[in-house]
């Protein structure tokens, strides 16, 4: 690895774990789950080490995606996802053919990265076709059948959570209850061990953060704590201040505001063993290396649906998330790397994206790739931000 002085460290990682599987007979379909979290653990160090050698030639990445009837809101995602470092890197390397546990073939994984391999293809070509990858993922997700505009949030929802369950490294753990009472920080820590056991994949490397939600009963003062795993964050638009304009920051302090929720509302409090009034918050107890923050500017009434076409200003580099966190966390920083738009009504929508590369922004329009500038990257049709940890490294030589 780099920076370790020299030590050649793959031999002593393959003689560890040849030692342990000899001395304890771990196994991958072992029922001890710390077992099997052990030996994945040692296998994916030894991953590491194949993949640093590694090495990826790109083109520029600046390839369009055609649209195959209504499917602009695939386009879009996908195309901010290949900008997504880490997994265009992980797809196009294949490294989950040796991480995943199931040995049925990751079908739409393959689809996807096959497109991916397209867009960054050193020969350039004008169009990616994605008609394979989208019929394997309509087989998988029947919602999305037929020829209608989808949402491209939900959309990257079920596709991360489809390509997660593919690739996962773990075998299938029940869930269990809630532990005892413990400190916040170690039960945090206990709640994402528990995922890990279950749920273990790239996409998690990069994309799942976990939420806590407090709640605080006004009767009897108690506090007590859930986590829940996300990997995006919906963030609702507060109303337009004086000046016409919301800001990213305004949002993100509506989503974490402080609720009062009323008997009828509200869960039942531990203490007094009956619903109370309670006052509940949201914070981000742990921080993805992407965090994709939706601006929901669709909401939903008992007759139709309308949108939203406030402008948010948001950072292009530097949003600290660190006020959204545990108290003692300090500065956390992400660098905005995508932002899939939508433009026009409910039903008569279109979606696109603007990407970063290593020479710029560009705007990706189904097959039409263009270069934008940064003062033309915000506008009231920014629905769904992609971020990038600013502290975050890759392993992976990337050769252009």
């Amino acid at each position: 690895m780099p920076g370790a002085s020299g030590v050649n460290i793959e031999p002593s990682c393959k003689a560890l774990c040849r030692t342990l599987v000899s001395q304890n007979g771990l196994q991958r379909e072992s029922a001890d789950i710390s077992q099997s979290v052990l030996y994945t653990s040692l296998m994916g160090l030894l991953l590491v080490a194949d993949t640093e050698k590694e090495q990826l030639t790109l083109g520029v990445g600046r390839v369009g995606l055609r649209n195959i009837g209504n499917t602009c809101f695939l386009n879009a995602v996908v195309q901010c996802l290949s900008h997504t470092r880490g997994l265009r890197d992980y797809c196009l390397l294949k490294s989950y053919k040796q991480e995943k546990f199931s040995k049925e073939d990751a079908k739409l994984m393959e689809a996807f990265s096959q497109v991916l391999s397209g867009l960054w293809d050193v020969n350039d070509g004008n169009t990616v076709n994605p008609r394979q990858f989208y019929s394997l993922f309509k087989e998988a997700v029947p919602y999305f059948s037929g020829y209608s505009q989808q949402d491209a949030q939900e959309f990257l929802r079920f596709l991360l959570d489809k390509l997660h369950t593919e690739i996962n490294r773990r075998p299938y753990v029940r869930r269990t209850g809630k532990d005892p009472e413990q400190k916040i920080s170690e039960e945090a820590a206990a709640m994402w061990k528990k995922h890990l056991e279950r749920d273990d994949s790239r996409i998690v490397d990069l994309f799942s953060g976990q939420l806590r939600s407090s709640l605080h009963c006004s009767v009897c003062s108690h506090y007590s704590n859930t986590f829940d795993v996300f990997c995006d964050l919906s963030l609702p638009i507060p109303k337009k201040s004086s000046s016409g304009e919301v800001t990213l920051r305004q949002c993100l302090d509506l989503f974490s505001q402080e609720e009062k929720l009323d008997k009828e509302n509200s869960p039942m409090c531990e203490r007094c063993n009956r619903h109370t009034e309670c006052t509940k918050r949201l914070s981000i107890q742990r921080f993805p290396q992407v965090i994709v923050i939706h601006l929901n500017r669709f909401t939903m009434s008992r007759w139709s649906i309308s949108k939203s076409t406030t402008y948010v200003s948001f950072p292009l580099t530097n949003l600290d998330l660190g006020p959204y966190g545990p108290l003692d966390c300090g500065p956390v920083l992400y660098d905005l790397y995508a932002i899939c738009n939508h433009a026009g009504t409910v039903n008569m929508g279109h979606y696109t994206a603007c990407c970063s590369d290593e020479s710029g922004w560009c705007f990706y329009n189904d097959s039409s790739v263009t270069p934008v500038s940064e003062n033309q990257l915000q506008t009231n049709q920014a629905y769904v931000l992609f971020y990038q940890r600013s502290n975050s490294t890759t392993t992976t030589t990337v050769r252009k």
